[in-house]
């Protein structure tokens, strides 16, 4: 693939040697590319603010300010033009196949060695969806799992951010705090949460949430 100065790519991780891995991957297929980093996911946030046109986002599922698959799901809602490519420490074939489900264009596990990380991207960047050859993506998918992520991919950005917050044990004025929003404004998303998610309580709401996540926490902790 010929370099191209105005590709940018912004690297979403937490670890500088990786980042630094995923570079070096980068430039071997897009010399020119303009590489930015982001350490979590508030300073990924900030970077697409400011970035105005990116044209992909390297996403670490583990990454600070994201549990499981909440970064995804955020990203993809809040920009949904902007493909998100999943590196991940995580080899499990549920959570690739879970990670494509959720709106990723690949998902590229950390073991792989940079020749072939750079072959991944040359295909996303191409326009197409990268997993791993041998991933089977008709497997039978646990029927709960499924029917939760598909009530989460119903929430907007803002209530995607409501339940990570939740999930960090927040109360509703720290979290109208974080986001310069009134309380009365968080307990509207709140409600829309549970509605949405067919709970009763914010307890619950994290509870379900964390199913469809944990995996990829724990296996992508690498």
């Amino acid at each position: 693939m010929e370099g191209d100065a105005q590709t940018t790519i912004v690297i979403a991780d937490d670890h500088p040697l990786f980042r630094g891995a995923l570079r070096q991957a980068i430039t071997s297929v897009l010399p020119g590319a303009r590489i930015v980093e982001a350490g979590d996911l508030d300073r990924l946030g900030e970077v697409l603010r400011s970035e105005g046109d990116v044209d992909l986002v390297l996403l670490d599922l583990a990454m600070p300010g994201a549990q499981g698959f909440s970064g995804l799901i955020y990203l993809r809602a809040q920009h949904p033009a902007t493909p998100v490519v999943i590196v991940s420490g995580s080899e499990d074939a549920a959570v690739m196949r879970r990670a494509i489900a959720f709106g990723a264009s690949g998902f590229i596990p950390k073991s792989l060695d940079i020749e072939r990380i750079g072959e991944a991207l040359s295909s996303v960047l191409a326009g197409a969806v990268w997993t791993m050859p041998d991933l089977d993506m008709d497997a039978p998918e646990d029927d709960e799992a499924a029917e939760i992520a598909r009530r989460l991919a119903t929430l907007t950005p803002q209530q995607v951010r409501v339940l990570m917050m939740l999930s960090e044990g927040l109360l509703n004025k720290q979290i109208a705090y974080e986001l310069a929003v009134s309380e009365a404004t968080v307990k509207a998303h709140v409600s829309a949460i549970l509605q949405k998610l067919g709970v009763d309580s914010r307890t619950q709401a994290v509870i379900l949430a964390a199913k469809v996540g944990a995996a990829s926490r724990s296996a992508s902790a690498a």
